[in-house]
């Protein structure tokens, strides 16, 4: 089909990528689920010119490369287009709702945003499972490797194994609820990772591996205790903790209201916690903020359920 002869609705699309939480403690790089009430949006028009380009960046962070092989949401329509060789480009307005460096995906949700929208303009749109490689490679431009902890539950929704091949959704009951506490206060996701640098000892990944195990298994069985039993991050946490302010605060007062495990989400500072119902996040997160005030911070709050939603396109 002709470009020119295409109807005006399959020029333009939007997408609406959520906010994430990364590892999940004990999944690092692999595990993550999405999470309600913030995210990135993504406005994409298809043009004749075979490139891609950035036309504006709005939203609560401007301050991002407009040169799209720089930008993640750049880099993923690069990407998409390389695959399949289009013919025509696309042109992209991105509208942040996710701070950087905030540990809830902000360069995540920019890129899925941006891939499902361009996806969208397709004659023939990919799968999602076609898309996911392409998502990573585009989120790599601003943590500096592959991995789908992010991109992979924004692109399915919910709970997913992210490997670096596949996508694995992992069940969990509704009423399962996850409170996440944004600190304002900046870590990048560079520095965060320079601290993993160092040796380990073996008996750390058992315990990780044995922790992580658990999870997943309580996840399927909706089993709380077997989660509570396992949702304990002894290879990451250690090491990242003294990068954010009041972190020991904070998380005491989310394992104070009973959660299931809390820990860094992504590579922080934002702080997480799963819960067995919504009152129980709620009342946690109040007390999460809390913590984080008295180190002089002011903070962020959401709770919503740990089955997210997925990336979608809201208008075509």
């Amino acid at each position: 089909m002709n470009h020119e002869s295409l109807p005006s609705s399959l020029l333009q699309a939007e997408a609406v990528a959520p906010a994430s939480v990364g590892n999940v403690g004990v999944g690092f790089d692999i595990l993550g689920h999405t999470l309600a009430g913030a995210g990135d949006r993504a406005r994409v028009r298809r043009i004749d010119e075979p490139v891609v380009r950035i036309k504006l960046i709005d939203g609560v962070f401007r301050d991002l490369p407009l040169d799209a092989p720089l930008n993640t949401a750049g880099a993923a329509l690069i990407a998409l287009r390389d695959k399949l060789q289009l013919t025509f480009g696309f042109e992209l307005e991105l509208y942040k709702g996710i701070a950087l460096g905030s540990g809830m995906g902000g360069s995540a949700s920019s890129c899925v945003a941006a891939l499902v929208a361009g996806n969208a303009l397709l004659d023939e749109p990919l799968d999602i499972h076609a898309l996911y490689p392409l998502a990573m490679h585009g989120e790599a431009v601003a943590s500096g490797g592959l991995h789908g902890d992010n991109v992979g539950p924004m692109l399915m929704g919910g709970l997913v194994l992210a490997t670096a091949e596949r996508l694995v959704p992992i069940p969990v009951p509704a009423h399962w609820h996850c409170a996440l506490v944004h600190p304002h206060f900046v870590l990048e996701t560079r520095v965060a990772r320079a601290a993993l640098s160092g040796d380990y000892r073996l008996g750390e990944f058992i315990a990780q591996s044995a922790n992580l195990a658990q999870v997943l298994a309580g996840c399927y069985r909706g089993d709380a205790a077997l989660v509570r039993a396992g949702l304990s991050d002894v290879l990451v946490e250690p090491r990242r903790a003294r990068l954010i302010p009041g972190f020991a605060r904070v998380k005491a007062a989310a394992l104070d209201h009973d959660a299931l495990g809390a820990s860094i989400s992504g590579a922080g500072p934002s702080v997480f916690g799963w819960f067995e119902s919504a009152a129980l996040a709620h009342a946690a997160a109040a007390e999460m903020v809390a913590a984080f005030a008295a180190e002089g911070l002011d903070s962020d709050r959401f709770v919503a359920p740990i089955a997210g939603p997925a990336a979608h396109v809201v208008h075509a």
